[in-house]
């Protein structure tokens, strides 16, 4: 007898209706678009009469159960009407639950169960191999993700209220009424409340409020997870409260802290838990430079003279490097840094003094009353960055009521509406992929990471997003020590000097600088795609000097064929007051160093034929020739001494930096001693040891980076 089988998944919705996540009966958990892609795929399977599993690829790691559910057992008629089947691929969770209806012979339903549990293996392996990497499975439909989340719950997450409280019953009791109030979905959340104590002199005056502060608390009811008070001893300030109010547990346990005179939203927490399952469970889209989440409506630009905060009307999330206090998400890993950072800064002695500032003259003010100025020089130090929204209309998940304090001497009011659900006009869980979303530094200009060059195609949408006019300069890092390379990033920000890009080999030096928005070119891989050279296969300190040299040659020549005026500098010189390449002097189409690394020419038909025909193929057989002959110091292999003998037997004009006056040595320059009128550049040999370079540098002050090799100023020079 024809014997047909229809599977249909068996799922119910979760108590959350928002996340259109759907779940099975053995507790996992499918988005909308898996369930009917799985519908889709079993009926396929086992409603047609011929197999279509011929070819299913082989997966080692894939192991799996079927459990048939004693609910469905039929004693009259002996069959088994729904099966669970879970498996494990590739560390990765996949479960259905399954319902079958048979037409036929009710007592073969043994054989009809192998059937079914041989074919739902086969499924599974095809279904895992076929979907896309996009394929979405979080609450988020149109998120697409390249990989699978954790659920919290399995990870072992917990989250934390931490709520800062001193001697505002009225504004605390409001606050803790708003926490109370939100939907939690189910969720264990625990709420500790830290209550300040008033400064002993006071204390005979202020207990009773005090006291009623602590029966208020005693009696709320919280029913979602532990409460936990923690009535101080005596009064120890804002900074401690917060300093001191966490150290994370475990690196799934984050922390939500608010001050007493916030207000939150009944949504709250369905969107931090939607951003912690994005943008931290979720390991295709994990940046660890993420170190949490503000509610707070974004105002505030902390670098002086920086630019106003404009967002257009799409941009629901950004990331931005200001810590927000009116209701702050931390993320575990990096606030225990910042507690390790914050101890050994302390016990030198350091302040947290950040020129540029804003903050750091309320620290000059205040001490350490407060405490963000110490968290926003280690995120300057780091360059971390917080998550921020923009819900338009003045609207936010937290609000302050700015009440007197700290920070304010009267009430100020409410600083934003709370959005909640009857204001609600969009998908408030969307979230696009991290990558998506724009980076703002300070003084809110926005960094643009990873721009990182390996090939010759990959040059001119790089070159187009840090040009403002046509000159480029490129700076050669090889062999320069990493706080001389930051140290001259520092000064392009003092400069506001944007027109540049990094050159150097692979390195975690260059790849922490494309975090932070520098733009970067892998030398050897570059070569890669534009020559063939055999002395560039050795990794020895020559082969990678060659190696140097030879993309110095084919990046000007790019450059000129892109239509740009290319600027090449080694990282062992410094600008003095403006990029070297605009001066007026410069008034010939070729400028080039004879003892210090530095060129410059500008694009010109002719020059674009010389360098295609002439100079690039030329430099290479000089390249050949220094190497069968055993060169291997900078004197004998140097872009600049090339690139002076082939301009120089190809009649082509140009002139010379040490002739020029704009140019000092510092290396033989007396201890002391000034730069000079009119000096655009000083530089020092490249074999000049670090601590010398760095104190004769202090001493003409142009070392301003601090031990962190961080910038000692924010420097907001508009966009």
């Amino acid at each position: 007898m024809k014997m047909k089988i229809k599977m249909t998944p068996r799922i119910e919705r979760i108590q959350n209706s928002d996340s259109k996540w759907y779940t099975s009966p053995c507790g996992l958990r499918f988005s909308g678009r898996e369930v009917a892609y799985i519908k889709t795929r079993l009926n396929c399977l086992f409603t047609s009469r011929e197999s279509r599993l011929e070819s299913i690829p082989t997966r080692p790691s894939l192991s799996g159960e079927l459990v048939a559910d004693p609910s469905s057992f039929s004693p009259s008629s002996g069959s088994i009407r729904s099966v669970t089947a879970a498996f494990i691929i590739n560390d990765s969770v996949i479960a259905l639950s399954l319902s079958l209806k048979m037409v036929g012979h009710k007592r073969r339903f043994l054989p009809l169960f192998l059937l079914v549990s041989v074919s739902i293996l086969f499924f599974l392996t095809h279904f895992y191999s076929s979907v896309p990497p996009s394929f979405p499975s979080n609450p988020n439909p149109n998120f697409a993700l390249t990989g699978r989340i954790s659920d919290p719950k399995t990870a072992g997450f917990t989250l934390i209220v931490k709520v800062l409280a001193y001697n505002r019953l009225d504004s605390v009791s409001r606050c803790l009424r708003s926490i109370a109030n939100a939907d939690y979905l189910a969720d264990r959340v625990h709420l500790h409340v830290y209550i300040d104590h008033f400064p002993h002199d006071d204390a005979h005056i202020n207990l009773n409020e005090s006291h009623r502060i602590l029966q208020f608390v005693d009696k709320l009811v919280w029913n979602f997870g532990e409460k936990l008070i923690h009535y101080r001893t005596g009064n120890v300030g804002l900074q401690a409260q917060w300093l001191e109010a966490w150290w994370p547990s475990s690196d799934n346990e984050f922390a939500f802290v608010v001050e007493d005179d916030l207000e939150l939203s009944p949504l709250y927490y369905k969107f931090l838990r939607s951003l912690i399952l994005n943008y931290y469970y979720n390991t295709s889209n994990y940046d660890p430079s993420i170190y949490g989440a503000s509610l707070q409506r974004p105002r505030f630009v902390p670098g002086k003279h920086g630019n106003k905060i404009r967002l257009d009307d799409s941009t629901r999330l950004f990331l931005y490097q200001l810590v927000g206090t009116w209701g702050q998400l931390l993320f575990p890993k990096p606030w225990k840094e910042f507690r390790l950072w914050y101890d050994e800064h302390k016990a030198k002695g350091i302040k947290p003094i950040l020129d540029g500032m804003v903050t750091t003259g309320w620290y000059k003010k205040m001490g350490e009353r407060i405490w963000t100025p110490w968290f926003i020089k280690f995120i300057h130090s780091r360059a971390y960055f917080n998550i921020y929204t923009n819900f338009l209309h003045e609207r936010a998940l937290s609000t302050s009521h700015r009440d007197p304090g700290v920070n304010y001497g009267k009430t100020a009011g409410p600083d934003s509406h709370l959005l909640d659900g009857s204001s609600l006009d969009f998908n408030l869980l969307e979230m696009k992929p991290l990558t998506d979303l724009k980076r703002y530094d300070f003084c809110f200009r926005e960094v643009i990471p990873q721009r990182i060059v390996k090939s010759k195609s990959e040059l001119g949408s790089v070159l187009h997003s840090v040009q403002k006019h046509k000159n480029i300069i490129i700076v050669s890092v090889f062999g320069v020590s990493e706080s001389t390379v930051r140290n001259f990033l520092c000064h392009f920000e003092r400069l506001n000097i944007r027109n540049y890009i990094l050159l150097g080999h692979e390195s975690e030096l260059l790849y922490d600088l494309t975090r932070r928005g520098h733009p970067v070119i892998y030398a050897d891989q570059f070569l890669k795609t534009v020559k063939t050279f055999s002395s560039t296969a050795s990794k020895d300190t020559t082969a990678e000097l060659v190696k140097l040299v030879l993309a110095k040659f084919y990046i000007v020549k790019s450059c000129l064929e892109l239509g740009y005026n290319p600027g090449l500098v080694d990282g062992n010189m410094l600008f003095v007051n403006g990029d070297p390449f605009t001066d007026s002097r410069l008034a010939d189409d070729i400028f080039c160093g004879q003892s210090v690394e530095i060129f410059f020419t500008k694009s010109s038909s002719s020059a674009q034929k010389m360098w295609a025909s002439h100079i690039v193929p030329e430099a290479e057989a000089m390249v050949e020739s220094s190497m069968s002959r055993g060169a291997s110091s900078r004197d004998d292999i140097s872009f600049v001494g090339i690139a002076n003998k082939l301009l120089e037997q190809h009649g082509a004009k140009f002139k010379r930096a040490e002739k020029m006056s704009f140019v000092v040595n510092i290396g033989n320059n007396p201890t002391n001693a000034s730069l000079g009128d009119g000096k655009r550049l000083l530089f020092w040999p490249a074999d000049m040891n670090v601590n010398h370079v760095e104190k004769r540098l202090e001493e003409l002050g142009f070392w301003i980076i601090d031990g962190d090799f961080s910038c000692k100023a924010v420097v907001c020079n508009g966009l």
